[in-house]
């Protein structure tokens, strides 16, 4: 399989460029992703468990599904995407837009758009990429954030503290 080709992207979030994968995390050059939210109808959030063979991150918890863009895809083909990838969640369209997130060492210098969803599974998880996942009460989630950042992947506690500054969830729901 050949390494995947992703845009590389100035301070502003334009394209400049082409590099793989390995290039852009070894040069710690800027590039795009996202993260997808999935709630259930009682507001628990699905976090999936990476599998133990990514590159980044092998067995921490993570969004519902998140993934790098491909060149030239847009954040929400990218969204819909993943979710069809990862879950096996098929949507007619991109699921809702909450917030961008700015390149950082929280991100791994990626740009990100977080997006939201319900559904209420069951879901197909993609073996090569996720080894388990569960679903979280936000008020459980908050209380092992707080006790054990470290079991999460890097942009996920970033995400969260947004989700509550902005109002979208509660930390005693």
């Amino acid at each position: 399989m050949t390494e995947e080709i992703f845009d590389v992207v100035n301070e502003r979030d334009e394209v400049i460029g082409q590099k793989p994968r390995s290039e852009i995390h070894r040069l710690n050059l800027k590039h795009r992703a996202v993260h997808v939210l999935v709630f259930n109808a009682r507001g628990e959030l699905f976090l999936q468990k990476r599998s133990l063979n990514k590159d980044c991150f092998p067995g921490a918890w993570d969004s519902s599904a998140s993934g790098h863009l491909d060149t030239g895809e847009s954040y929400d083909a990218c969204a819909v995407r993943e979710l069809r990838e990862e879950l096996g969640l098929e949507l007619a369209r991109a699921p809702e837009r909450l917030f961008k997130i700015a390149a950082c060492a929280e991100t791994g210098q990626e740009f990100v758009w977080v997006y939201r969803c319900v559904a209420e599974g069951p879901f197909t998880l993609h073996p090569d990429e996720i080894e388990r996942g569960d679903w979280f009460s936000p008020a459980r989630l908050h209380q092992w954030l707080a006790e054990q950042p470290q079991v999460f992947a890097g942009a996920v506690p970033l995400i969260w503290r947004e989700m509550l500054l902005r109002g979208l969830v509660r930390a005693s729901d």
